[in-house]
């Protein structure tokens, strides 16, 4: 184990630079579907919820590893668990590559955003347990490497495809990932920083039980938030391919939108070093429901492009103060599979919301709706925050030695 002069110092800024471009590379097996989604539905003649249903799948794959993952990290350690998703998602992508149909792909995703997910949630409880006093922005950067990745590699791939094809692409991808992150694993140690009597007994949050109330209410606020996060994220470059402007336009939107997601998870970063992660998550959710309405008056090019980048520096900084909540209140030890589990509920909302904005645009035969669907889930998302600000007033974990 490390020693406690390790949290917050040079080994620990090390350490989040090396994850944070591991996140970058990996999570292109979560953003690599939505790229594709315009060929994907032009080559097999599937209606837009059919083209969707990859998506979907992957993020159920990419739930499903938050926790199963998250658990795994908890117990081995970081190094060997990445090592092994990776591996786990270069396979999926030559294995998408071959795909003879839309139900062969969908399942294949399922398994490259298994492998993903490491990535992510358990990438970002690992991180917390080096940081105390900076823990809000140190979770905030390795986040981004998920943002960071749905913005660089858009602009990669898409002419890639329009180069060649889909297929190509997943080759290519299948190898970069496997010569990429393996060997950054060989640099991160298989270590944790010891922790203190006084974080551990710092456990039981808000209404004792474990926080276990608190936990579930979470979830849920997850859901909420990520349904109506979806819309834009997931459709953006579909929806541009049906306004005229083509998916070129649509993929640098979705650049643009995850960059401004970038900024934003850093500013709210540091906000949840400040005022903890229950009033974050509450400022981006009011930000994200007003962005979200200035999709439904505005649809030129130009517009787009700015409604784009104001919903990215919105909603960016929501899912990962989820987990400074996670680690304010509930046990340290169990961070991997607290955060996990709150990080899968977030993934299911996007799963859930890619797939019903595409239901709705097939219902409806346009966007308008499917925004409104979203901007529900916002508002509910906005209610349980109200709710856990006025439960959450026990002791914050943070506080105390990490």
């Amino acid at each position: 184990m490390i020693g406690m002069h390790d949290i917050d110092g040079r080994v620990a800024w090390k350490r989040l630079a090396l994850c944070l471009v591991v996140a970058t590379i990996a999570n292109v097996g979560m953003w690599a579907i939505v790229i594709i989604l315009p060929a994907v539905e032009a080559e097999f003649g599937v209606d837009r919820a059919g083209a969707s249903l990859p998506y979907t799948m992957t993020m159920l794959g990419y739930a499903l590893g938050n926790v199963a993952i998250g658990s795994a990290v908890d117990r081995f350690g970081l190094r060997p668990v990445l090592r092994l998703s990776a591996g786990v998602i270069a396979a999926g992508f030559a294995l998408a590559a071959l795909a003879p149909s839309i139900g062969m792909l969908a399942l294949v995703q399922a398994l490259i955003g298994l492998g993903a997910a490491a990535a992510f949630g358990p990438l970002i409880a690992d991180i917390s347990h080096w940081f105390q006093r900076r823990r809000g922005i140190a979770v905030a950067i390795a986040a981004s490497g998920n943002y960071l990745s749905g913005a660089l590699w858009p602009l990669a791939i898409a002419p890639f495809i329009a180069a060649y094809d889909w297929r190509v692409a997943y080759l290519a991808l299948a190898v970069i990932v496997a010569l990429a992150v393996i060997p950054l694993t060989f640099a991160l140690g298989n270590t944790r920083p010891r922790q203190s009597a006084a974080a551990t007994a710092a456990a039981i949050g808000p209404g004792g039980n474990g926080g276990r109330g608190l936990t579930w209410l979470l979830c849920l606020a997850g859901v909420g938030c990520c349904v109506a996060m979806s819309m834009p994220q997931v459709h953006i470059v579909a929806y541009c391919v049906d306004l005229g402007y083509g998916p070129t336009v649509g993929s640098r939107m979705l650049s643009l939108m995850l960059l401004g997601g970038v900024v934003s998870r850093l500013v709210f970063g540091l906000i949840g070093d400040r005022l903890g992660g229950v009033r974050t998550v509450l400022i981006g959710s009011g930000l994200q429901c007003l962005a979200l309405f200035l999709y439904l008056p505005f649809d030129g090019i130009v517009s787009l492009y700015l409604v784009s980048l104001v919903f990215g520096l919105s909603q960016g900084g929501i899912v990962p103060s989820y987990a400074l909540i996670v680690r304010e209140y509930l046990p340290a030890a169990q961070a991997g599979a607290k955060v996990g589990l709150v990080m899968m509920s977030t993934i299911l909302g996007m799963a859930l919301g890619g797939w019903l904005s595409g239901a709705i645009h097939d219902w409806t035969g346009s966007y308008a709706a499917a925004i409104l669907n979203g901007i529900g889930w916002n508002l509910l998302n906005l209610a349980i925050l109200v709710t856990l600000l006025g439960r959450a007033r026990g002791p914050r974990a943070r506080l105390a030695p990490a």
